[in-house]
């Protein structure tokens, strides 16, 4: 299975179904269920605040959100140009770090 490499809190709003729709530069063929990774990426302070507030998480802090390791499963279902839809999130039960170096958008974790 493929993993994703997403940045907090988008990966957060993903696992718990806030965000439903990725946003990138291309569409992609690839469908069904890959992996979800938090990559190690941040954006500024201000910017994860603002995104928090955006996705009505308030129950953990930006800074408290786990970071590169596989996060969940998602289920890719659709594309529109650089929108690609997901949905049926799955918490990973327990975080794991990959074995292959994460990539910026697509790579196999083990």
């Amino acid at each position: 299975m493929r993993a994703l490499s997403i940045r907090q809190p988008h990966a957060e709003a993903i696992m718990r179904g806030v965000k439903t729709t990725e946003y990138r530069n291309a569409p992609t063929r690839i469908r069904g269920r890959i992996y979800i990774y938090a990559a190690l990426g941040r954006y500024s302070a201000a910017k994860e605040a603002e995104m928090m507030t955006q996705y009505g998480i308030s129950d953990v802090s930006c800074d408290n959100l786990p970071r590169g390791v596989i996060v969940g499963t998602v289920e890719l279902y659709d594309c529109d140009d650089g929108e690609w839809y997901v949905r049926s999130p799955a918490r990973a039960k327990t975080l794991r770090k990959p074995k292959n170096h994460p990539q910026p958008i697509w790579f196999n974790p083990f």
